[in-house]
């Protein structure tokens, strides 16, 4: 096959036999050849992804945990950070917000990146000593940064925390490249999920399907773990050679992709930490 055509005939052939990650396979050939392809990147959409977008999912999850506490990192237009209900204390880290919401009397934003806010800061002191309840990290779209993103927040947090991850779920590999091309971009913070799936298996990961590229929810957090801390580097060498291939097969088991149904994550957060 040589034309977009062919190969997403091929891929809507396969997805009707059941054949997930060749379907995405054949998909991502077509968008190679044709990036801009529409029903392509409808159908990789289709493939992983279903029920209510993640904002949806965050709200519902503010509305269930009622965290006393909240941190967000990557705020933009404020768009999640409206989220935030009365009674929750809130910190937004984001270089340039330009935030276009009302938010709730108990957010601030900082204005820096994450890196430096917690270099500088006392994250627990700027929330009156209590520990992070919930967090999100949807900044820079680097692994690196998520990683440092998440090593910093695991401390903040107790065994009953949640930390979210935007973007984790890759549509196809222009997406996924490091340097954005494109309007739609994730980037490679999928291989925050994978280093933390293989690397630190105390930890419940769960990715759950939501649209457009996933939220990855993770629990029975230990704020004791130096592991990453200690080995920063050479993860990062490690997982900065892993290739987008590496996703080509089992998709969903690499990232732990999880069904988006709120029952079903409901009863997730509702699970005592190990």
């Amino acid at each position: 096959m040589s034309n977009p055509d062919s190969f997403y005939a091929a891929a809507l052939a396969a997805h009707r036999l059941g054949e997930r990650d060749q379907a995405a396979r054949l998909c991502e050939q077509a968008l190679e050849l044709d990036p801009d392809r529409k029903d392509a990147h409808e159908l990789l959409a289709e493939l992983f992804m279903h029920g209510e977008h993640y904002s949806q999912v965050l709200a519902r999850l503010h509305a269930h945990l009622k965290p006393r506490t909240y941190l967000e990192i990557g705020v933009e237009t404020g768009a999640t950070l409206r989220l935030v209900q009365p009674g929750t204390l809130a910190l937004g880290i984001d270089p340039q917000p330009v935030v276009r919401y009302p938010l709730a009397a108990g957010v601030r934003i900082f204005s820096e990146t994450s890196d430096a806010f917690f270099a500088s800061r006392d994250a627990r002191a700027e929330l009156g000593g209590a520990a992070v309840d919930l967090a999100l990290i949807d900044g820079m779209h680097h692994f690196e940064y998520a990683l440092r993103d998440f090593m910093h927040l695991e401390p903040l947090c107790t065994r009953a925390s949640t930390i979210l991850v935007h973007d984790c779920f890759p549509h196809d590999r222009r997406t996924a490249l490091r340097k954005r091309e494109t309007y739609f971009w994730t980037g490679d913070v999928w291989r925050l999920i994978v280093l933390l799936k293989k690397y630190r298996r105390d930890l419940a990961i769960h990715t759950i399907a939501a649209p457009p590229t996933g939220l990855a929810m993770i629990r029975n957090l230990d704020p004791s773990s130096k592991f990453i801390r200690d080995n920063l580097a050479a993860l990062c060498d490690e997982f900065m050679a892993l290739d987008y291939a590496f996703l080509a097969e089992d998709r969903a088991g690499k990232l732990g992709l999880f069904p988006n149904d709120w029952e079903r994550v409901r009863a997730l957060v509702d699970s005592p930490p190990a």
